[in-house]
């Protein structure tokens, strides 16, 4: 299936379910440079064998501006133009940096994604941004600018280690808290291995995953209001990431239980609710608490792009479904932190 989303700086083309061999067919004559990692390179070298392949090292700590770089001196070898097609085939990270470097190249040349994970089908692809890491803040350099096109060949989940989907849903489940009560209702009834073997299922939940960030980003392509939402759980998540290595969706998983009991003390969220979703989350390997320097993570986010003077702007949930944008002080951020902390400890 064929869509084009029109978004206020231009459009992108999704192709759904399709295999990726017969979609380049269609861009045959077209100067294309592959960029994708090691990890992917060799799980398929078949694919890659005689392509012009830029391959990086994978992980968040090479998510920075020296992979920028060698991504561009290795374009220049394969003689790229403003005319080359620069298509990357990876998880988020080898999207966002395929982005970021198509947008510097040259002053810009075209990018398209092949999201391989299931955190990239669901979420990270999709809607623009494009950015990496500079030390510990999280993609604090980088652009808002759309693809060509994005392709879903769900065949590569297949090759996805049970951690990854872990981490997928754990986007999956934000998008139903924040939009989605039948979404989420969806999920409670079934769990990672009814998926992993119900292609369908799974491709219609990836499907609802990007309408909803779609819909949002095509109203708020530059982040200025509604667009902000979409970082429910990712605030407190972005700096437990990068102080402690922790997988993204892991990360995501506590900074929306942290952003759930923040909810409970300020926007009237049901504590009901809030075992829902720890329920939830648990149910899909994801972590509900983690023992955070509260101290150290509010210092991150203090350098946050959502901070205003003493405020930061904060996504909470006034019900499954339905969320709301505050300006929260960092001393109640940072109490709630430790509550997650001092549930940590409880539990071990």
């Amino acid at each position: 299936m064929e869509q084009t989303v029109i978004f206020p700086s231009g459009s992108v083309q999704y192709f759904h379910s399709v295999q990726l061999e017969e979609l380049l067919e269609n861009y045959k004559g077209r100067d294309i440079i592959f960029l994708t990692d090691s990890n992917i390179a060799a799980l398929y070298p078949q694919f890659f064998a005689g392509k012009k392949t830029v391959v990086i090292l994978p992980g968040e700590t090479n998510k920075n501006l020296n992979t920028i770089d060698d991504v561009g001196r290795q374009m220049l070898q394969y003689e790229a133009t403003r005319n080359t097609l620069l298509l990357g085939i990876g998880g988020g990270m080898v999207t966002d940096i395929t982005g970021l470097a198509a947008a510097t190249y040259m002053r810009g040349i075209a990018a398209a994604f092949v999201p391989t994970t299931l955190l990239g089908m669901a979420d990270a692809a999709i809607g623009g941004k494009n950015g990496v890491n500079s030390g510990v803040y999280k993609n604090m350099i980088g652009t808002i600018r759309q693809p060509e096109f994005i392709a879903y060949d769900i065949r590569f989940l297949k090759t996805l280690p049970d951690d990854e989907w872990s981490n997928g849903f754990a986007e999956i489940i934000k998008y139903a808290c924040l939009f989605d009560t039948e979404l989420f209702e969806t999920l409670s009834a079934k769990n990672i291995n009814w998926f992993k073997t119900h292609s369908d299922d799974l491709q219609s939940v990836i499907n609802t995953c990007v309408y909803w960030k779609n819909k949002t980003v095509a109203e708020d392509e530059h982040e200025s209001g509604m667009r902000k939402l979409l970082n429910f759980g990712h605030t407190a998540a972005h700096a437990i990431e990068n102080l402690y290595g922790l997988p993204h969706g892991k990360a995501v998983s506590i900074g929306m239980v942290i952003a759930a009991t923040l909810s409970e003390q300020l926007t009237g969220f049901g504590a009901d609710d809030t075992l829902r979703l720890k329920k939830l989350l648990m149910q899909y390997n994801l972590p509900i608490s983690y023992p955070i320097d509260s101290k150290k993570a509010v210092d991150i986010l203090k350098m946050d792009k959502k901070r205003n003077n003493n405020t930061i702007s904060y996504i909470l949930l006034n019900n499954i479904g339905i969320a709301t944008i505050k300006a929260l002080p960092f001393d109640i951020l940072e109490k709630a932190i430790e509550t997650c902390a001092l549930q940590y400890s409880r539990e071990q």
